[in-house]
């Protein structure tokens, strides 16, 4: 138990939990890879085919989603009712598909030809298929508040590659479970439980890789967001603004996220 112990404590100093991780998550399913790389390559070829223009705006909003089309809805409202309009909204939906949207030319609603599973690849399709200054992200069981988009630009405007605002998780019940709301540091990013969420995440596009496409399932930790973060957050810089403007629902049905009810 001491070698072990030791062992864990080496790798928390001198590598990281969660980078530690990610390096095992990637010699365990580095080979689905090519597949997951060129299904998505020929969907944005055949989808850029359907839609026949490129949704274009200062901000765009990528929402995936998989069977959840009431909630989905609830999500798409909350950025239309955001105090900054310059947007389009990508609906991506992961072979599920889709409800009738709200009549707006601002939202561009895709499907993919089967169903993925890879929370990081269905979002790389909604980024590759639209062109805009910054991009974010909701999920299709998440809301925005109306000051969301407004706080993380202007963020951004201070110089900042990445903003992420506080995010209140509320239990299925409505109730609030807690708030994340930390500032930025690398060093304990590697370590400690992940308090950037990819719903808090506004970005400059030029500074934006493609999330990762590894096949990770509801338990495979870290996330797709954690090591989008962590990679942009080795050049670039990240910033935290303490408002609340996400709300986040824990929801034990998550698709892409294993949550017991709290």
């Amino acid at each position: 138990m001491g070698i072990v112990k030791s062992i864990k404590e080496f790798i928390r100093a001198e590598i990281g939990l969660w980078p530690a991780m990610e390096l095992r998550n990637l010699a365990t399913m580095s080979l689905a890879l090519p597949g997951l790389t060129l299904f998505e390559n020929q969907e944005v070829a055949r989808l850029r085919s359907q839609l026949g223009v490129i949704p274009a705006a200062r901000i765009a909003c990528i929402i995936p989603t998989f069977k959840r089309p009431e909630r989905l809805l609830r999500a798409v409202r909350s950025i239309l009712a955001q105090d900054c309009q310059e947007f389009v909204i990508m609906v991506i939906d992961d072979g599920g598909g889709l409800p009738d949207l709200p009549n707006d030319p601002r939202i561009f609603p895709v499907s993919l030809s089967r169903n993925c599973g890879v929370a990081g690849l269905v979002r790389n399709v909604g980024i590759r298929l639209c062109d805009s200054e910054f991009i974010a992200f909701l999920d299709d069981d998440n809301i925005w508040k109306p000051q969301h988009l407004t706080l993380a630009i202007r963020g951004l405007g201070g110089g900042a590659d990445l903003i992420y605002t506080a995010v209140q998780r509320l239990k299925s019940d409505g109730s609030q479970l807690d708030i994340l709301s930390k500032p930025f540091d690398r060093r304990r990013f590697s370590n400690e439980s992940a308090w950037v969420d990819t719903n808090a995440i506004v970005l400059r596009r030029s500074k934006c890789p493609l999330f990762s496409r590894l096949p990770r399932t509801r338990k495979t930790l870290p996330g797709e967001d954690w090591e989008l973060v962590w990679r942009i957050s080795r050049r670039h810089r990240v910033e935290h603004v303490e408002a609340v403007t996400v709300e986040y629902l824990v929801n034990p049905a998550s698709y892409y996220t294993p949550w017991l009810e709290p």
